[in-house]
């Protein structure tokens, strides 16, 4: 492993006991986060590290700590507040941090991610208290290689990278966007088992169409408007190109980036360095993880749906496109599979010669879809039209328009299927397009729920309903894992598609015959652990992975055994330039 850090390293000692090697004393020591143990530095530590006084005489342990924290956290009034106690947390301490995020993952995620995540993003700059991560721009992105050279971790090996155009389901967000990339990172350690030290949070301010911030006094981004065309990807290239000389082996994950240059981002640079997209891959693939858990919970295959998706944004595209994939897979053709996917976008149904936008081409209907169900010369059906006609089983939202699910239209659906899949899966919560309580009257409690923000289980007469939650955490943590331990050079359509295929097998393990078909955010840990494996062997099948040395290895094995652990380790001071 390359040298984590000028100041901090984790190293083996005579009996292979991992321990953290350090080359700062005293209160410095108490001030890193990466570093500061609090009141957990034993007796022994506090004389060699010069803190003796400095801390509270009581030694205490890791749980101790976390038990102390979570009294204060749960005195909080509200989330803000709540993700705010978090973050200064991390920033205290990184290790006390996870180990409370770990035992408490289904209570938490919903504020260090969806939907809390969104709140601060759209306060970032009034909330902002402390550096984290990194901010290129115009001013300073010709002065990248410095930059990155300065950067106190060396070894990054993953990256949340966005320009913040289409943060959730609240548009362009400026400066905001860090603050999604630094909440995604931390379900990358917590659930997905990177080390802490080796990840980075990127934003890239290219400016921000959004008058509010323009006109904020507070507002800490870029005062001007967003770069496009060959401005904005001269920016884009830079950034990649210095990526690749400093941290070749760093994986970049696209987060939030407008329709309009998601994709574009994407083809650009997907075979020139290892990265994804989690919005437009990894919102395609837990969608079709539960499609599929959904169908084996109806004892329905994949082939039989008509599946109708409201939204053709960069999550809309990547589900449809996902599920066209899952057809294929199941048997059908290319063009059968297309005929099954009816895609809605703000005119309405995809149409082929109707100013159809390129990335949405592979979806479009020809107009013959459509001529027998009465609908003018010159106009696309409506979504109520194509549910009307196409009588689809599954109908899934990715449009960010709360409440577009309308009772007559789900009352239609549920009078053609006997169990319906509904899945709203807009973010986050206020931009739902139904809830899983009306969803579950309207079909009278028939309809497969799943949403993409935490609601609560429902209760239909005297009957309890659990709501899935089709969480892209599921998918990004174990893809990325399973890219850092194989060294991948290319991260495949194939290797996503596997990670879907793996979420779903694991609830047909676990939680299928309760019902559900997506785990408890609870799970999030072992879920990516049996994605990353999967992922991995995918990845050494097609070649993607240059640790061809990993073959043959029990996989599941190997990425438990790699994953980072949130535990306090014993301290050894080594004086700075020393070689031990």
């Amino acid at each position: 492993m390359t040298k984590l850090s000028d100041y901090f390293d984790y190293q083996l000692d005579a009996e292979g006991n991992r321990f953290m090697a350090v080359s700062i004393r005293g209160i410095t020591l108490l001030r890193l986060p990466a570093t500061n143990k609090g009141s957990a530095f034993t007796p022994k530590e506090r004389i060699e590290l010069g803190l003796e006084g400095l801390l509270p005489p009581r030694i205490t342990d890791i749980e101790t700590q976390v038990a102390r924290v979570y009294i204060n956290y749960q005195r909080l009034p509200d989330d803000l507040a709540k993700y705010q106690f978090l973050r200064a947390t991390q920033e205290r301490s990184e290790v006390l941090f996870y180990a409370l995020l770990e035992r408490h993952l289904q209570e938490m995620v919903p504020i260090v991610y969806t939907p809390t995540i969104g709140l601060a993003v759209q306060q970032f700059s009034t909330l902002y208290t402390t550096a984290r991560g990194l901010t290129l721009s115009a001013d300073n992105i010709d002065h990248a290689d410095r930059i990155l050279d300065d950067y106190p971790w060396h070894d990054i090996r993953i990256m949340v990278v966005t320009d913040s155009s289409a943060i959730l389901g609240i548009g362009d967000q400026g400066m905001g966007g860090l603050a999604i990339c630094i909440g995604k990172l931390a379900l990358y350690t917590a659930g997905g088992g990177l080390c802490p030290f080796q990840t980075l949070p990127v934003n890239l301010d290219v400016g921000t169409n959004r008058e509010a911030l323009l006109d904020d006094p507070q507002y800490l981004g870029i005062h001007g408007k967003r770069l496009h065309g060959e401005p904005y990807f001269d920016l884009v290239d830079k950034f990649v190109t210095a990526i690749r000389k400093k941290w070749p082996k760093a994986i970049i994950q696209w987060e939030d980036f407008a329709k309009n240059v998601a994709f574009d981002v994407l083809a650009r640079y997907r075979d020139q360095i290892p990265c994804f997209n989690d919005d437009i891959q990894g919102t395609g693939a837990v969608a079709l993880a539960g499609l599929l858990s959904a169908c084996r919970l109806k004892g329905e295959s994949l082939a039989e749906q008509i599946i109708v998706v409201a939204g053709a944004g960069a999550g809309g595209i990547g589900v449809a496109s996902a599920i066209k994939e899952g057809l294929m897979r199941a048997g059908l053709t290319e063009a059968q599979a297309r005929k099954q996917i009816f895609v809605i976008d703000g005119r309405g149904l995809v149409v082929e010669g109707y100013n159809t936008d390129a990335y949405k081409l592979p979806l479009a209907h020809a107009p013959e879809t459509y001529s027998d169900w009465g609908i003018e010369a010159g106009r696309v059906p409506t979504l109520t039209e194509v549910v009307t006609h196409a009588k689809p089983g599954v109908l899934l939202g990715l449009s960010g328009v709360a409440g577009l699910f309308s009772e007559a239209m789900l009352k239609s659906i549920a009078d053609n299927h006997a169990r319906p899949i509904i899945f709203p899966l807009s973010n986050p919560t206020a931009n739902c397009e139904a809830t899983p309580q009306d969803i579950l009257e309207w079909s009278e409690g028939r309809a497969i729920v799943a949403t993409g923000s935490p609601f609560q289980d429902v209760e239909y007469k005297g009957k309890r309903y659990p709501v899935g939650q089709g969480n892209n955490a599921f998918i990004f943590p174990g893809l990325g894992f399973a890219a850092v331990l194989g060294e991948c050079t290319r991260i495949s359509d194939t290797m996503v598609a596997e990670a879907a295929y793996a979420l779903a097998d694991y609830v047909a393990e676990h939680y299928l015959d309760s019902g559900l078909i997506y785990p408890p955010v609870a799970d999030l840990k072992k879920v990516s652990l049996v994605v990353a494996a999967r992922v991995l062997a995918k990845a050494l099948e097609e070649g993607c992975a240059s640790r061809q040395d990993l073959s043959g290895m029990d996989l599941e094995a190997y990425v438990k055994a790699q994953a980072w652990q949130a535990k306090h380790l014993d301290f050894n001071y080594v004086a700075p330039g020393s070689d031990e």
